[in-house]
Order: structure tokens, then C-alpha cells, then sequence
């Protein structure tokens, strides 16, 4: 299941219970899928429950920042998460007033696909992330995005991002039990090592966020099979996390053990903390391209095998740093959806 369509059963499940969630989309309702069922537009005449923006990210969150200001309401608001750029200057008012904004960005990568690189967000994650008072989170799967939904309304001291995925995802082992707390927490372990029942430390920890924990998981299955005990880590936010206790961090990334992958299909900026001295960062630090999701995946080296293949040399060779995916060999696409 995408994340998108989670998020669309989540937002119809809380609209019962929360009658004051109110928002809409930028003219990407159809994709974004943020329309509350039967409950009506807003206009000059009806009070309905979705609001329809129209192309004009700005001034879709300076009105959302008018709704957290004039209270009694949620506001929630939506577009494909590249087109966060354009509604930035709200985005950050939000943050520096302190307004408990809700966003809902969808299409959250390369994995994306055809749509081309002028629609897959690689900066965006570290861009959003550098804005103080703003949590950006990035769910793994259907679980985590139930969960990440509740972190958004019970934050009422600023905005929070959600960043959901166009393609579907697996729903992880655990996640029904341990992502409302995990997510709650911004970071918590999805697969412990099998050294760990036995209290011995994992050798290697991998970290991802959102559909990139599925690939660890996976790899993390692949290298306990040739014995090199793995812990999975699901990060999907940075803020939420390090506002958590040193012991708990420290339950989660425990300091003795640095060799480590950090694994985000967006730019390296910032992974540097979470993998450490000896670890090694796969990240994207160059724009996508237009072709099916897989094939990008593939190409650039978001796979179960190749990250696996990465953990393995961590390890046994020592690899560290920036483990760049190869840049496009057609980096212009084409531009297509949306807007």
C-alpha cells in the first residue's frame, strides 16, 4: 500500500473523531488523495470539509497559517512534496510563529517514476529539515503512517511535514505493535538483531526513513544469513528523535556500535550524525530521472542486494562515508502530472 493512500484512509478514519481537521489540496486532490469523504467543499456557500486552493502553494499555507491563528480548526494542506518549495515562506512562518499547520506532501521520491526529475524531490528532505520548529516525517509503511498522523495532532507547538510515497509499499514486520510509539519517539528499532536475543550487541545497524526501511529490512535478512548480526532502524523524524532522552537514543543507536549505514533516496546533508565516524551514507546527491520507479531503483542502487552488498563491505573492509548512487545518464525527463 502507498503511504498516500494510508494517509487518505487515515485522514477519512480521524475525520469522525476530529471534526475541527479541515484542509484540502492545491488543485492535486486526485493525487495527493486528502479529500475527506462526504463531507462536502468549502465555498461562499457550503461548509464543507475540503478546501480547494487551486494552483498557489503560498498563499495555501499563509491561509492555513490564518486558520491555526484564528483556532478552533486543524488546518491541513497538501501538494506533491518537490512543490514545497513554493509554499517555503509560509512554511516557515508557521514554524517561526509556532502554528500547529499539518502538511501532507506526497510523491516523495525518485520512486516516484515517469514523471521526471522536475517532480522528484532530492533536496527537499534536508531543505525542510534545516527549518527550526518545523518535524518532518517520513513513514515507512501504512502502520507508521497511521502513526505519523496522530504525532501531527497531538503536536500543537508548531507544523509538522508529512511526506508520503506515490509507489506501494510492504508493511514491515512489528509495525502494527511498535510504530505509534516508535514514530511518537521519531526513531525506534524494527528489526532487532538475532545476536540481540542472546544480549549481544548488533555488528552493523542500518538506518532509513520512509520507503527505503522496507530495502533495509530486506538486507538486513540477507546479511544475518551469511552471520553478521543486523539491527534495522526506522528514522522517519529527526526533530521528534532528538528530543528523546540520552538513554533512549542510546537504546536505539547504542554508541559502541559505529559500523553503520544510513540509507534516504534525498542529498547526504545531515546523514553524517546518524551513521558516524565509521559508517557509510547511500544517498542521492544528484536528480533523478524519468523512467518507471524500478528501474530508477535499480540504477541507482536503492535494492535489497546493493545495500546488503554495502552493509557486508562496512564491515569487513571498513567502507565508510558517502556511497553515491550514479547520476542519470538522462538527466532532463520529462515533466508530466501535477502542475
Amino acid at each position: 500500500m502507498a503511504t498516500r493512500n494510508a494517509s487518505a484512509d487515515t485522514i477519512n478514519a480521524l475525520a469522525a473523531a476530529v471534526p475541527e481537521l479541515f484542509g484540502g489540496s492545491a488543485d492535486l486532490s486526485e493525487s495527493n488523495l486528502t479529500d475527506v469523504k462526504g463531507g462536502g467543499d468549502f465555498t461562499a456557500v457550503e461548509a464543507g470539509r475540503n478546501l480547494r486552493f487551486g494552483v498557489r502553494e503560498h498563499a495555501m499555507g499563509g491561509i492555513a497559517n490564518g486558520i491555526a491563528y484564528h483556532g478552533g480548526f486543524r488546518p491541513y494542506v497538501a501538494t506533491f512534496l518537490t512543490f514545497s518549495d513554493y509554499m517555503r515562506g509560509s512554511v516557515r512562518i508557521a514554524a517561526l510563529a509556532g502554528l500547529p499547520v499539518i502538511y501532507d506532501w506526497t510523491h516523495d521520491s525518485v520512486g516516484l517514476g515517469e514523471d521526471g526529475p522536475t517532480h522528484q524531490p532530492v533536496e527537499q528532505y534536508a531543505a525542510l529539515r534545516a527549518i527550526p520548529g518545523l518535524w518532518f516525517v517520513r513513514p515507512a509503511d501504512a502502520n507508521e503512517t497511521a502513526a505519523a498522523w496522530a504525532l501531527a495532532l497531538e503536536r500543537t507547538s508548531g507544523p509538522t511535514a508529512l511526506a508520503f510515497t506515490r509507489q506501494k509499499l510492504p508493511v514491515l514486520d512489528d509495525t502494527a505493535v511498535r510504530a505509534r510509539e516508535g514514530v511518537r519517539r521519531g526513531g525506534y528499532v524494527v528489526r532487532e538483531a538475532s545476536a540481540e536475543h542472546s544480549g549481544k550487541p548488533p555488528t552493523l545497524i542500518l538506518v532509513a526513513t520512509g520507503s527505503e526501511v522496507h530495502l533495509a529490512d530486506a538486507a538486513a535478512e540477507m546479511l544475518e544469513g551469511e552471520g553478521i548480526p543486523t539491527r534495522v532502524v526506522s528514522l522517519p523524524c529527526w526533530q521528534a528523535f532528538e528530543a528523546q532522552d540520552a538513554p533512549y537514543r542510546e537504546s536505539v543507536l547504542p554508541a559502541g556500535v559505529k559500523k553503520r549505514v544510513a540509507v534516504e533516496m534525498g542529498v547526504s546533508l545531515g546523514w553524517e550524525r546518524w551513521a558516524g565516524d565509521e559508517g557509510a551514507i547511500v544517498a542521492l546527491d544528484h536528480f533523478g530521472t524519468s523512467a518507471p520507479a524500478g528501474t530508477i531503483l535499480k540504477e541507482f542502487g536503492f535494492t535489497a542486494d546493493a545495500l546488503a552488498g554495502i552493509g557486508r563491505r562496512v564491515v569487513r573492509e571498513g567502507l565508510h562515508g558517502r556511497v553515491a548512487a550514479p547520476p542519470s545518464p538522462h538527466p532532463g525527463g520529462h515533466e508530466g502530472g501535477g502542475h
